[in-house]
C-alpha cells in the first residue's frame, strides 16, 4: 500500500502540472521557451504601456511613429547606433520617421539595406526637405513589403499656401497584404513633427489638415495622424477636439528620459474600428539593457506603436474602399 506522503506528492505533482499547462505555453521543440498564455497579449497602454509588444498574430499589423533625433551623417557613422535603429524598426510593419536631417540622398537606402540584412524585405518612401531655416528635415515611411503595400502615386505633402506649418505633413496611402484585396485594411498615414516654438498654433491647424486629407477625393476614412507632436494628450488643441478623435497614449512619457509625452497616434474612433485596443511605447533602453547615455545616442524619443486588424472594419468579409480597388 503506498505511503500517504507518496500519494500526496503524486496528487500535488498532477495539480502542479495542470496549473502549469493552464497558465503557460511551450513554444517550439528547439530552444524551448516558456511564456504565459494570453497575459502578454492582454497588456495594453491602459495597464502597462512600457511592456514589450505582445507576440503578433497573423491577423494584425503594427504601425509605429519614431522621431530619430537628428537622423543624419553623424548618426549614420555609428554602426552600433544604426544596428540598434534597424532592430527597433524590424518590430513594426510601418514606421513613420521624423527628423531626417541629411544632405545626402543615400541615408534611407543604406538604412533600409541594413534593416534587410537579416533576410527581411523592407522598403521606404520619403518626402522633400522641409523647413524655414537651413536646418531642414524630411519625413519617411519605412514598411515591410511582406505585409504592407503603398500607392507611391498617392504620396504627397500637404499644401500650406499660408505658411501655417513649419514642416508640412507627409501623407501616404497603404493597404495590408494577405487578405483578399477587397477585404484588406486600407489606411492613410499623416506623418508630422510640430515645431517646438509653434506647437500650439500648429495643433490648431492639424484639425483642418485631418479634414483636408480625409476629404481629398480618395474615399479613405481611416486617416491616422502620427508623429512627434510636442504635446501631451491634454493639450492637443483643436486637433484633439475633432469629434470622435482618439489617441492611443494618455499620460505616458514618450521621451527617452521618461519626463514628457511628445509623440502619439490619433484617429477618428468610429471610422478606424480596425484598432485592436493594443498600443504602447517601445522602451529600447530597457529592452536592450542600454545605459541612458547609450540610449540617447539612438534617440531622445521612444517609438510609439498601435495595432490594427488586417481586415477592413476589423473582420473578414467587409469591403475596403480606396486603395483596395487600385493596382499597385
Amino acid at each position: 500500500m503506498p505511503k500517504i506522503s507518496t500519494i500526496l506528492f503524486g496528487t500535488a505533482a498532477v495539480a502542479a502540472a495542470w496549473f502549469f499547462f493552464q497558465k503557460f505555453d511551450l513554444r517550439g521543440l528547439e530552444g524551448i521557451q516558456i511564456a504565459p498564455i494570453d497575459q502578454t497579449a492582454s497588456r495594453s497602454v491602459a495597464n502597462d504601456p512600457l511592456a514589450p509588444p505582445p507576440v503578433r498574430s497573423t491577423n494584425v499589423i503594427r504601425v509605429a511613429t519614431f522621431n530619430i533625433q537628428v537622423f543624419g551623417k553623424s548618426k549614420a557613422a555609428k554602426p552600433h547606433v544604426m544596428d540598434m535603429l534597424a532592430r527597433i524598426v524590424r518590430n513594426y510593419d510601418v514606421v513613420a520617421i521624423q527628423e531626417i536631417r541629411s544632405a545626402d540622398d543615400d541615408l534611407l537606402p543604406n538604412f533600409v539595406e541594413l534593416i534587410n540584412a537579416t533576410d527581411r524585405h523592407y522598403d521606404y518612401v520619403i518626402g522633400p526637405r522641409l523647413g524655414r531655416s537651413s536646418s531642414t528635415e524630411q519625413y519617411a515611411f519605412v514598411f515591410d513589403l511582406t505585409t504592407i503595400e503603398v500607392d507611391r502615386s498617392q504620396l504627397y505633402t500637404v499644401a500650406d499656401p499660408d505658411d501655417l506649418l513649419h514642416r508640412e505633413p507627409l501623407v501616404g496611402w497603404f493597404r495590408v497584404r494577405g487578405p483578399p484585396a477587397e477585404q484588406a485594411f486600407t489606411f492613410t498615414l499623416v506623418n508630422f513633427h510640430t515645431d517646438p516654438d509653434e506647437t500650439e498654433q500648429e495643433l490648431n491647424v492639424l484639425d483642418d489638415v485631418y479634414r483636408v486629407v480625409r476629404d481629398d477625393g480618395r474615399g479613405e476614412d481611416d486617416v491616422i495622424i502620427l508623429g512627434s507632436l510636442n504635446a501631451d494628450d491634454r493639450n492637443l488643441g483643436q486637433l484633439g477636439q475633432v469629434s470622435g478623435m482618439a489617441w492611443v497614449l494618455s499620460g505616458t512619457p514618450t521621451n527617452t528620459r521618461g519626463t514628457a509625452q511628445c509623440d502619439n497616434i490619433l484617429f477618428q474612433r468610429q471610422a478606424t474600428n480596425e484598432f485592436t485596443g493594443r498600443a504602447g511605447i517601445f522602451d529600447f533602453m530597457r529592452e536592450y539593457n542600454l545605459s541612458m547615455e547609450e540610449a540617447l545616442e539612438v534617440s531622445d524619443h521612444l517609438p510609439v506603436w498601435a495595432e490594427f486588424s488586417v481586415y477592413e472594419g476589423g473582420q473578414p468579409g467587409r469591403t475596403a474602399a480606396g486603395p483596395g480597388t487600385k493596382t499597385r
